[in-house]
C-alpha cells in the first residue's frame, strides 16, 4: 500500500513539473516550424520541391489528424504483436511443452 502511494506522489510530481517545464514561453510549435525558420534564415532564396496536398483549416484539426494517425499506427502495431504472441505455431513455450 505504501509503495503505491509513493508511486502516485512521484507520478504527480512528474506531471506537474512537465507542465511548468514544457510551457515556459507558451510556444508549443513542432520541429517543422523550427526547421522552416532555420531554412529561411540560412537560405532565403530556397523554394520547396513540393507543396502541401492538403492544408488543415486550423491547428486543432491538424492535431486531430495527427492523433488519429498515431492511434491507427498503435492499433496496427498492437494487432500484429497480439497475433504474433497468440500464434501457437511460432510460440516457443508451446513447442517446448509438446516435446
Amino acid at each position: 500500500m505504501r509503495r503505491n502511494w509513493v508511486l502516485g506522489v512521484v507520478a504527480s510530481f512528474i506531471i506537474i513539473a512537465s507542465l511548468f517545464i514544457g510551457s515556459q514561453k507558451g510556444d508549443l510549435g513542432g520541429a517543422d516550424d523550427k526547421a522552416q525558420d532555420v531554412i529561411a534564415e540560412v537560405a532565403p532564396d530556397y523554394k520547396p520541391y513540393f507543396n502541401n496536398l492538403f492544408e488543415p483549416p486550423s491547428g486543432e484539426i491538424e492535431s486531430l489528424l495527427f492523433a488519429l494517425q498515431a492511434a491507427g499506427g498503435a492499433f496496427i502495431i498492437g494487432y500484429v504483436l497480439g497475433r504474433k504472441k497468440n500464434d501457437k505455431g511460432d510460440n516457443i513455450v508451446f513447442k517446448e511443452q509438446q516435446g
